[in-house]
């Protein structure tokens, strides 16, 4: 049996790879006036089917309530985002902590992201159980 909390560590790093992937891509296009903007927008429209796979996949072996997965899930890309995302990525392009943190955007998505887990995972505990 697979450890629960080890295995959602992991489901929200394949999220967040994801959602990085996502928003560091919109870059290479130029659709917007705003790349800021743009980007903003790619990982809330992409953050749906990522955040529903890691959900997925981590119902598929594990159980946890899902108001905790989404939690572990918001908490690890936040760790990541403060970790990885700003200094490799935003920093050098004369961001800082500060400013991606300010961003109510940031909030936005957050608020996205924890909702899309908590209820893809109580739809799902409540399939499997019925």
């Amino acid at each position: 049996m697979i450890n629960s909390r080890v295995f959602s560590l992991i489901c929200a790093i394949l999220v967040w790879v994801l959602g990085v992937s996502f928003y560091l891509s919109s870059f290479k296009f130029s659709i917007l006036e705003s790349p800021e903007q743009q980007a903003n927008i790619a990982i809330a429209l992409a953050i749906i089917p990522s955040a529903c796979l890691g959900t997925y996949l981590f119902y598929k072996k594990a159980t946890m309530k899902p108001a905790s997965l989404a939690l572990t899930f918001v908490i690890v890309a936040t760790l990541l985002d403060a970790l990885i995302t700003v200094p490799v990525f935003v920093i050098p392009n004369g961001g800082s902590h500060a400013s991606f943190f300010k961003d109510p955007m940031f909030y936005t998505i957050i608020v996205e992201f924890y909702f899309l887990v908590f209820y893809f995972g109580t739809h799902l505990t409540q399939n499997i159980k019925a």
